[in-house]
């Protein structure tokens, strides 16, 4: 008899299990989840997870899976991210849980937990459940809508608990997550877990936490590049230090992400950019990686360059001469940075201690009183070019990309503000802070600023009741009078004002149309008989009074030569018939050849984009 030969029994995998790596499958192929730290994977029976718990999130990160639970591959992957999610959004972590923090007899902090479990985890599991609907990822295992909660409490897992706790919530009702009335999908909320210094002074911190925030930056910026076809070098010196910002800074973290880096030498021969450089309008940075400089010291420099777009300097520009108006805000940002400890700052930056505290605008009517030497002072750029590139700071009647871009860096720099501050990271400077809170409020319209000039120096004529001429009697008490409205009798000799109009040939007519528009109609709407006004030129041409009518009618414009304002200030200030405390109100183009020696209230009415050669001390507004 030939030998027999056994045949071995082909194994069958169990359907389960090959459901499950499918599953897994997405979560690897998918750009955020892919990016997320692992805290391993353990498949086991019902015995240990319930006879409908599908999987259970640890406080270390390991996620037990059910292999008798027969589940659709991207219902696995919603059970899979869902556990993760417990572990980075920090739902172990003593800072997270509901207490209450009670300070010792030795100073020491300790929080006291009284919550309840397994409300705890049906909040975490809506919290979780919310995000993954919003990213569209998964298919959940249960149909509840969070929808059905308050809009108001979802962006927050303790507002979550709280509205649950008032509500009587049941606690057995898993409707949300991965659990199951038998078993909750969270374990170890027992011990949650306290992150302390260890035995070398480090602070000990949430890995998961951390790796959620590289992934969600990761992907985002992965995202955005696609988006714009940009091909990157992801180990390049510039993105490294992109990276750097999205990771551990969110102050700059949204702009990091969006600036495309420019590190083409050639790129930067052809614009001579010694360091760096930002073009805000192309939403571009550019950097000289064959200067020698350690990571540290990009970081500053980038830094620098983002604050320039975000603050957006290439429009507050505004008349001023680019050079030192891009000097005194390198000022200002190394100021900042040097006190919030970004990196390291490079050997010759532009850093004095005694601008601290001081505007960007302070700082270059300073610099202005010293022209020839703040001249030789260098930008990252070079001496004699500013870092801040790209088109001219005014473009007149422009409504395309750059208005969008200034909104998006409004945006991003006030949301990271806010998140730097909600989380507390990092320190931020006072100065800093009341600047980027300035550019998230929309700017008051020069008019409005105009009419409150007025009411300051002009009020309206206020009206009283009176019994000298009774006004009319009513016919059911024919018997008793009744007051009419009087205005107060003032002297009109103090509500006038003077205007002066600089008719040089640099001003267009149309400029002077409209200022001397919204002073007509704020006059007229103050009762003002009339305004006293005067041409100037190189000389002054004095008009006299004209009602609020005849100066909204058509004005015939006399002199279109040079500019001098002083005649038509002495004229003022030495007539008769002008009321000494009489407000003076000047419309000019800035192109003034001497200081003004005024001795009364005044105010000054630019257009957009011009400058006056002097720090004003009357208002200044811009049309």
């Amino acid at each position: 008899m030939g030998r027999q030969h056994k045949t071995k029994k082909k194994e069958t995998k169990d359907p389960n299990e090959i459901q499950m790596e499918k599953g897994l499958r997405i979560i690897y192929q998918h750009r955020f989840f892919s990016r997320l730290q692992n805290g391993g994977m353990r498949f086991v029976g019902r015995d240990q997870l319930g006879r409908k718990t599908a999987a259970r999130s640890m406080a270390d990160g390991t996620i037990l899976l059910n292999k008798s639970i027969f589940l659709s591959p991207k219902q696995w992957a919603f059970a899979i991210a869902h556990c993760k999610l417990h572990n980075c959004f920090g739902h172990y972590d003593l800072e997270k849980v509901p207490g209450i923090f009670e300070e010792e007899a030795d100073g020491t902090r300790i929080k006291k937990l009284y919550f309840n479990k397994k409300i705890w985890n049906i909040a975490c599991d809506i919290y979780v459940d919310k995000f993954l609907d919003d990213i569209k990822f998964g298919e959940p295992l249960y149909k509840a809508p969070t929808g059905y909660f308050p809009r108001s409490i979802l962006e927050d897992e303790q507002k979550i608990y709280d509205y649950l706790i008032r509500e009587k919530w049941n606690e057995d009702n898993h409707s949300f997550g991965v659990g199951s009335d038998d078993a909750m999908d969270m374990s170890g909320l027992d011990n949650p877990l306290e992150y302390k210094k260890d035995r070398w002074g480090y602070q000990q911190r949430n890995e998961f936490s951390s790796s959620f925030a590289y992934a969600l930056a990761s992907s985002v910026s992965s995202a955005i590049n696609l988006a714009a076809d940009r091909d990157y070098d992801t180990n390049s010196m510039g993105r490294r230090v992109a990276n750097w910002f999205i990771n551990n800074y969110p102050l700059f973290g949204a702009l990091a992400a969006s600036f495309k880096i420019v590190e083409d030498l050639d790129t930067c021969r052809k614009h001579d950019i010694s360091i760096a450089a930002v073009n805000a309008w192309d939403g571009e940075i550019y950097i000289n990686t064959s200067i020698n400089l350690p990571e540290e010291e990009w970081r500053f420099v980038m830094a620098h360059e983002f604050l320039h777009a975000a603050l957006l300097h290439h429009r507050r520009c505004e008349g001023r001469d680019p050079y030192l108006w891009n000097i005194a805000t390198d000022y200002v940002i190394n100021g900042w940075l040097f006190e919030m400890q970004i990196g390291v700052m490079p050997e010759g930056v532009l850093f004095d201690s005694a601008f601290k505290n001081k505007s960007a605008e302070e700082i270059y009517d300073i610099i202005c009183a010293d022209i020839r030497e703040y001249m030789k002072k260098n930008t990252f750029r070079g001496n004699g070019r500013g870092d801040i590139m790209g088109r001219p700071a005014t473009l007149p009647g422009e409504k395309g990309r750059g208005v969008s871009l200034d909104e998006f860096y409004r945006n991003a720099l006030t949301q990271g503000l806010e998140y730097a501050t909600g989380r507390g990271r990092g320190f931020v400077p006072a100065g800093l802070i009341e600047e980027i809170r300035a550019l998230a409020v929309p700017p008051v319209p020069w008019d409005v600023k105009l009419s409150e000039w007025f009411n300051a120096h002009i009020r309206p004529l206020e009206k009283h009741r009176s019994y000298a001429h009774p006004s009319r009697r009513q016919s059911s008490t024919p018997d008793i009078p009744r007051p009419r409205y009087t205005v107060t009798e003032t002297s009109n000799t103090s509500r006038t004002f003077g205007v002066i109009i600089d008719t040089s040939g640099s001003m267009e007519p149309s400029e002077i149309g409209k200022a001397l528009g919204a002073v007509a109609s704020y006059a007229s709407a103050r009762d003002v008989p009339a305004a006293r006004v005067v041409f100037c030129d190189a000389d002054a041409y004095d008009r006299g009074y004209m009602s609020p009518d005849e100066i909204a009618g058509r004005v015939t414009v006399i002199g279109r030569g040079g500019t001098r304002i002083q005649p038509a200030v002495d004229l003022l200030q030495s007539a008769k018939d002008f009321p000494k405390d009489g407000p003076i109100l000047i419309i000019t183009d800035g192109g003034i050849e001497d200081r003004l020696l005024i001795k009364r209230e005044h105010a000054y009415i630019l257009p957009s984009g011009c400058r006056l050669p002097f720090k004003a001390k009357g208002e200044v507004f811009y049309f």
